[in-house]
């Protein structure tokens, strides 16, 4: 079937092909209901801009820039890998992509990133982490006609466009459904360890988890979560002192990242040990599920949500509609069981030091 072009809309909506493009192009001089005719027109068929037409047509690239979190955290890693594999293929399309990488959790660094945006950039995604300065910062881009997407961690939600990940509290309370299947025949005693209470996909992780662990009928107890900032050494200092002092623990989950140092204190345990739930299909959670050590990995598809991104960073840029809900990410619950191929490819997975 052909795809409807720019003529069909003007002809539907009963407007010349100049005013049809002046609406598509936000570049005003047409009657508000000329401007509905024309909208009403382009859902009605269905159009889409061809965006490599559109930005060719007028000599022109869209630029997009990532800022990424920084470190040897094998999910951060991963995220890079998919940003940097999109760099060529989206050349393609004119759109040129580039990446700022800073400290991970660091609402700081992230506004001074987004404050030396460039005026030419079209739209920015960030792995944001909650802070004023950083709202402040996304608002002050929004003002300039910048458009800031946040992904896999959600900040300014008045001021940013998008937010493009997984749903956090959904994925929480399915860890928090995992561990009361686990604890079925007995009383349990969960710890949740975060990166960090600033970062809102933490947060709500957590309270998707106690929702869940808090529901009548199961006599399991939520221990205060202890924070590791991500970080493997005070993984392994946190977890090893909340074992000490409370070792009735049956239950761990790990929000963020540092799980090198979950399994470094997993693997001296003596038998029963704790029900494990983590985040994030990387080499140490993988090598954790293959030994015994972990029981179930939460993962939100890194690659699949940068591709995501870019699309919605696409259609902001050229005014279309970008809210699908038939393109929301659900996560995928890795067991022992189901892992894919050690040297797939469709998990981003290679053979590196992984330090989540």
């Amino acid at each position: 079937m052909r795809k409807p072009t720019l003529q069909d809309v003007a002809k539907a909506a009963g407007v010349s092909y100049a005013t049809a493009d002046r609406v598509l192009n936000a570049r005003g001089g047409v009657a508000q209901k000329s401007v509905l005719r024309v909208q009403d027109a382009i859902r009605n068929l269905g159009y889409e801009r061809d965006l490599h037409a559109a930005n060719l047509s007028r000599g022109r690239h869209f630029q997009f820039h990532f800022i990424l979190p920084k470190g040897d955290h094998g999910f951060f890693r991963l995220l890079r890998e998919a940003v940097e594999a999109e760099l060529v293929p989206q050349r393609a399309d004119r759109v040129i992509i580039s990446v700022t990488e800073v400290p991970a959790l660091d609402p700081d660094a992230q506004a001074e990133a987004l404050e030396h945006t460039p005026p030419e950039c079209d739209c920015v995604a960030l792995v944001a982490t909650e802070a004023p300065r950083l709202s402040a910062a996304i608002g002050a881009l929004s003002a300039r006609g910048i458009a800031v997407v946040t992904l896999v961690g959600d900040a300014a939600p008045n001021v940013r466009v998008a937010y493009v990940g997984i749903n956090n509290v959904m994925a929480g309370r399915t860890a928090g459904r995992l561990l009361r299947m686990a604890h079925t025949a007995r009383p349990g005693c969960v710890l949740p360890i975060i990166g960090a209470l600033s970062a809102r996909d933490h947060r709500e992780r957590l309270a998707g988890l106690g929702a869940v662990l808090a529901e009548q009928g199961r006599k399991i107890t939520t221990l205060p979560a202890i924070s590791v900032h991500d970080r493997p050494d005070l993984m392994r200092t946190g977890l090893a002192q909340a074992l000490a002092d409370h070792p009735d623990i049956t239950g761990i989950y790990s929000i963020g990242a540092g799980n090198r140092g979950l399994l470094d204190v997993l693997e001296n345990l003596p038998a029963p040990r704790p029900f494990v739930v983590t985040h994030e299909l990387t080499l140490s959670t993988r090598s954790g599920l293959e030994r015994g050590l972990i029981d179930a990995v939460i993962d939100q598809k890194p690659a699949q949500e940068v591709a995501l991104a870019i699309d919605v960073m696409k259609s902001i840029a050229a005014g279309r509609d970008w809210r699908d809900p038939a393109r929301d990410i659900t996560p995928t619950i890795f067991l022992r069981d189901n892992l894919p191929q050690h040297e797939g490819q469709d998990n981003g997975l290679h053979m590196i030091a992984d330090a989540i």
